[in-house]
Parts: structure tokens; sequence; C-alpha cells
């Protein structure tokens, strides 16, 4: 147990490489030991099944060589022929015939100790028994090791008396044995070669493969503030690690994007909220050392509380957009008609319209089911109305409405005003843009941001098309979500 937590300290045997070697090596060993062991069963099998199907071979030629003259076996063969001399000489090495009741007519064995169990009158008389009830041939085994011997024994008849006769034919497997053994002793020799030709694989191969880790370890050590977006070649195997490398690069990117969009968040805040504070700063400065009448005071304190008012909107803007990017404004769903909407918000807006002499209108004729958050969607919906009125002359239009389109919806708010420069579309939906304006006061910046955030946190899109001194038109693309059937009612939030 002391020196298994001493090896556990070792650094070498708790790296990663080390355990997937050893367990490719363990793996590797065992089957390896599984193969040693069926194959030594199998070639056993192969080698009995091959010399019992040998001494029945040999049996049977035995009996066609024995022939009965006045009772007693006899071998009828001619010595002078070598094939036939050299057939029966291998048949020769181990048989034995015996009658009936043991004595033994004609025998011979190799090894002389094999004798005294081969020329057994009782022996011979128990496996003539055994024949008899059996139908069958009897198989034996005597000795073990390099002295093992095989033995079939059966019976032969004389066709003159129809007396039966015990016959018996054996080989030895002693080359059997040896076969058996080289095998085990090959295997014995193979198994450490190819375990080391393993661990050398294994560890070469494990190594190799955790490169790419090595290469995230690194990245991961080497990113700074100022390298966030810092990226990783992949190999190309498109395998587990080629993934883990997409995953760590995509996590990069993505810190990097929020860095980025804090930094960006801190300098718009301290650029937009240093003008108003400044205002209010130099408005009570010169009422403070300048005023000599009650009225200065007074006015000095409405101006100040109007640049309160326009940094308290600007906190609150910046609030909501700050969290409907992190995804903490919650997301309230349910069926709602979008058509019904946006005839009920355009009516709300129509006296800033009338006020700025705008006509407005719906366009909106049809049922438009969708799953949205009604909050949220109103929020867009009057941010987009209030940007047309607000950027349309005297005299002009501007009509809403809502569409099916398949599988989506569109909301689209079009107008008549002055439109935007086509430089300034890709950066409309940026936090604190504003399209050069010689009124100050026309927005924050912050309103199409923050619409543009809704419509991401509704899986949906939102576009733009737009021509100076021609107006513009904002369109909305929403996925319908799981709305009801058209023959049920919809349910209105």
């Amino acid at each position: 147990m002391l020196i298994w937590q001493r090896l556990r300290r070792v650094k070498l045997f708790r790296t990663l490489r080390f355990r997937l070697a050893s367990t490719f090596i363990l793996l590797f060993a065992i089957i390896l030991a599984l193969v040693g062991v069926l194959g030594t069963a199998t070639l056993r099998t192969l080698l009995e099944n091959q010399s019992e199907e040998t001494l029945r071979d040999q049996l049977g030629a035995l009996r066609g060589w024995i022939k009965f003259e006045a009772g007693q076996p006899e071998w009828f063969v001619d010595r002078t022929d070598p094939e036939e001399e050299a057939e029966v000489s291998q048949l020769e090495d181990i048989y034995v015939i015996a009658n009936d009741e043991g004595h033994v007519a004609l025998g011979s064995s190799e090894d002389p100790a094999l004798i005294k169990d081969l020329f057994n009158p009782r022996t011979i008389r128990s496996e003539l028994a055994q024949i008899e009830s059996s139908k069958q041939p009897v198989l034996k085994t005597i000795g073990h090791g390099r002295d093992a011997y095989q033995i079939i024994s059966s019976t032969i008849t004389d066709p003159d008396s129809g007396r039966k006769w015990y016959v018996a034919e054996g080989r030895n497997l002693a080359r059997d044995q040896r076969l058996l053994r080289r095998f085990r002793l090959n295997f014995l020799v193979f198994l450490p070669i190819a375990l080391v030709a393993c661990a050398l694989v294994g560890w070469y191969s494990s190594g190799r493969g955790l490169r790419a880790l090595q290469s995230v370890e690194k990245a991961a050590q080497a990113i700074t503030g100022s390298n966030l977006g810092l990226q990783i070649a992949k190999r190309g195997a498109d395998d587990e690690l080629d993934r883990l490398i997409d995953s760590f690069n995509q996590m990069s990117g993505r810190l990097k994007s929020s860095f980025e969009q804090i930094r960006q968040f801190s300098t718009d805040v301290s650029h937009e909220l240093r003008t108003p504070l400044t205002a209010i700063q130099g408005q009570l400065e010169v009422a403070l050392f300048t005023a000599t009448r009650k009225e200065q005071l007074q006015e000095a304190i409405e101006n100040a509380l109007q640049d309160v008012e326009r940094l308290s909107n600007l906190v609150r803007a910046l609030l909501l957009l700050s969290q409907s990017e992190s995804g903490q404004i919650p997301m309230n769903k349910s069926v709602l008609d979008l058509g019904s909407l946006v005839v009920e918000l355009v009516d709300q807006f129509q006296i800033p319209a009338e006020a700025s002499d705008v006509k407005l209108s719906s366009a909106t004729y049809e049922q438009v089911l969708c799953e949205v958050d009604r909050t949220q969607i109103e929020r867009v919906i009057t941010n987009l109305l209030s940007n047309a009125i607000k950027y349309t002359p005297t005299g002009g239009w501007v009509r809403a409405y809502a569409e099916n389109a398949g599988r989506n919806v569109r909301i689209v708010v079009e107008d008549s005003g002055v439109g935007i420069p086509g430089d300034h579309l890709p950066h409309i939906f940026d936090r604190f843009y504003r399209v050069p304006d010689p009124n100050p006061e026309k927005g924050l910046g912050l309103g199409l941001s923050f619409v543009a955030t809704i419509v991401k946190a509704h899986g949906g899109e939102i576009r733009v098309e737009s021509n100076v001194g021609k107006g513009s038109r904002f369109e909305v693309v929403l996925p319908a979500g799981s709305v009801r059937t058209a023959n049920e009612p919809a349910y209105l939030s």
C-alpha cells in the first residue's frame, strides 16, 4: 500500500498520456492472454480430433490386414512388397489382438512400460463388455506428458467361427505434445515482445494525440487582456480534439467580443454621461456666481432639471439595453395577434403624429398570430413609430402593418421621411450611434440598438431600406412559433 502511494506521487504516473498508454497496454495484454489460452485450447482440440481420426483409420486398416487361419488371427501381408511392409510396420508399432477371454494372440509396443496396461486380460475383458454394451469403439489415453499414448479398441469377428476378438490400435502422443509445447513457448516469447512494441506505439500515439491538448493549454496560458481572441489552428482530423479546439476558439471569440463590448460600453457611457453632467455643473456654477435675482436661479434650476431628466432617461435606457443583451430580461411569451397590436399602437401615436402634421396609418387587414413577449414587442413597434414620426417632415406620412410570411411574420414600419445615407445604414443598430443631425435632441442613439437586441432575443432579424429624401422602411421578421390554428380563437395578451 505504501509503495502504491509513493508511485501515485510520481508526476509521470499521474499524466493523461501515461494513463492512456497503460490502459492500451493492459487491454492488449488481456487480449493476448485470451488469444493464448483460446489458441492453446483450440490447438489441443484439433490435435485430439486429428489423433482420434488417425487411430480410427489405422484400426480400419488393421482389420483389413488380419485374416483367421484355424481360428487364430494372422497378418495377411506380402513382406517383400515395400509399400505393404511400410504400412503394416506402422500398424505394428502399438497394437493388440486378443480373444474374448483376454488372452493376447498378437501384439507389440514401442514402450515396454505400456505392455502392462495394454496386455492386461482384465482390462481387455472390461473393454469388450463396454464395446458390446455401447456398440462403439473405446478411446482412452494411457500415461501422461511425453509418455502419453492414445489407444482405440474395438472387435473383429472370425468369419468361420463367428467368434469376436478384441483388437486395439495405438499411437504415441509425444509429437502432439511437442507441437503444443512449441506453440506455448513461441507464444510466451512473442508476448513480451508484443507488449513492449505495444507500449512504444501506445506511448507515441497518446503523445501525438495529446499535442492538441498541449496547444490548448499553451494558448490558455498565453491569453491576456491584449489577445483575448487568440485562435488555435485545427489539425483537420475532424475528431474530438478538433472539436475541442473549435470550442476553445469559439470561447476565445466570445470572450473577446464580451470584453470589447464591455470596453465599448464603458467608453460610450462615460461619453454620454459627461455631456449632461458638464451642462448641469456649468449651469449651477453660473447661477451660483452670477445670479442676482430669484428668476435667474429658478431658470438655472429648471435647465439643470431638464439635463437631470435627460440623464435619468439615458441611465434607464442603458440599464434596459444591458439587461436585454445579457439575457436578464425574462421573456414571457404568449400567442399574440400582431395585427391588432399594430393597430392599437398606431392609434396611440395619432396625437404626436398630428402635432408634427404627419399622416399615420395602419394597413393591417388580417390576423397575424405569433408567439412573442408582448411588452418587448410593444417596445420594438413604439421605437420604430417614434423614430419614423420624428424624422418625417411636415406633411409626410408613416405607415405600419403586420402580415403573415409562411412560418414567419413581418412587422413593417415605413415613412416618407428624410431617409438615412447609405454609409450610415450598417451602423444604425450600434449602441449610441446617431446619424449626424442639426437637432441634438432627436435621441440618444440607443433606440434602434434596443430594438435589434429584442428582435434577436426572439430569434428574428430586422432589415432596413432607406433612400435620402425618400424615406425609410424597417422590416422586423419573427418566427411565428407555436400558434393556434386558424379555426381556433386567437389569444390576445
